[in-house]
């Protein structure tokens, strides 16, 4: 009996410096390097090549080499090809040692359908950067397990957006894959909910709400413990964001989080029964009450969409009418 407990507090005490260890963050990219663009989700319909020639060409401009994925074009029904099509062309850049970034040129849905089928061995000899968000987020999830840091931000079809509404994203983006220093300093939210200390650190972590939840339960699963834990959504329904929430926190997601930040909660749907509560208020709910809740954070499915380097520590300080943000 005695050595059953002392091995379960060993196993937690191990668990919990797994938590903390520090992950390894990729090289960054330097003039003549070369990154590729591949699309592991959703489809690209033919009208949309030509924004991923623009985010072509925007990375050229910065002195990179950029390849495309053989098969990004294809159209597997829902999805920019076959998952094997899309696995190929993903595993391929993984393997690829002169390719040092992977740059997704769309969400959607589907890189849970190729997590499994990818072999990451040369990749966690060699890291490079995984770059993404929304659906990217199961890259995200996955990757941070293996203890790589990875970039949620800006995709190649982000360059949609109307080009005074991306500057920021665009320049958060390029100043982490170049290694240079990023904070942000935005609006300090009224619906906030911070506790004794108004200085927050951790490890960033996590991505979109639907993704995350969808890894309960795998290998790809998060550890929230003493982390930071960012969520945003598009397009769903109050409902729907609150059963993701109640998932979330049945799973343990927030029992030892140091805090989790709030970015685009986009495009909420109308529901014939109204929810009775504001967005904001759904999610201090189903938090528990002793965890920080941070608003505001201008990322996610937003044009204003900054880059976040996950996995990697960082410190909130939330100062009267605004909240500063920086990685350390």
């Amino acid at each position: 009996m005695k050595n059953s407990i002392v091995f379960l507090l060993l196993l937690m005490v191990f668990s919990s410096t797994i938590a903390q260890e520090k992950l390894a963050t990729p090289p960054y990219l330097k003039t003549g390097d070369t990154i590729a663009i591949v699309a592991p989700a959703g489809i690209l319909k033919p009208g949309r090549k030509a924004v991923v020639l623009q985010a072509k060409k925007l990375a050229e401009s910065w002195g990179l080499k950029v390849v495309l994925g053989k098969n990004m074009f294809n159209q597997g029904n829902h999805f920019s090809g076959t998952d094997d099509e899309r696995c190929q062309d993903f595993q391929e850049a993984l393997d690829n040692k002169n390719i040092k970034a992977i740059w997704a040129a769309r969400g959607g849905y589907g890189s849970v359908r190729i997590l499994d089928k990818l072999d990451f061995t040369t990749f966690k000899q060699y890291p490079k950067w995984i770059i993404g968000y929304s659906d990217i987020t199961a890259f995200h999830n996955h990757i941070h397990n293996l203890g790589v840091e990875s970039l949620h931000a800006m995709m190649a079809t982000s360059l949609e957006e109307k080009p005074q509404e991306i500057k920021q994203t665009i320049a958060t983006f390029k100043k982490a894959i170049f290694g240079d220093e990023i904070s942000y300093t935005f609006p300090t939210s009224k619906e906030n909910r911070v506790l004794s200390s108004k200085v927050i650190e951790g490890q960033i972590i996590g991505g979109n709400l639907a993704i995350l939840t969808s890894m309960l339960g795998s290998e790809s699963q998060l550890n929230t413990e003493n982390k930071i834990l960012f969520i945003e959504e598009i397009g769903e329904y109050k409902y729907s964001i609150d059963r993701m929430l109640q998932s979330l926190k049945r799973a343990r997601y927030f029992t030892k989080v140091n805090a989790v930040v709030v970015g685009d909660m986009s495009l909420i749907k109308k529901n014939s029964t109204k929810w009775g509560s504001s967005i904001e208020q759904l999610i201090l709910e189903a938090i528990p009450e002793d965890i920080p809740v941070i608003f505001n954070f201008p990322a996610g499915h937003n044009a204003d969409n900054r880059a976040l380097i996950f996995g990697r520590n960082a410190q909130i300080n939330v100062d009267g009418n605004q909240t500063v943000l920086k990685f350390k």
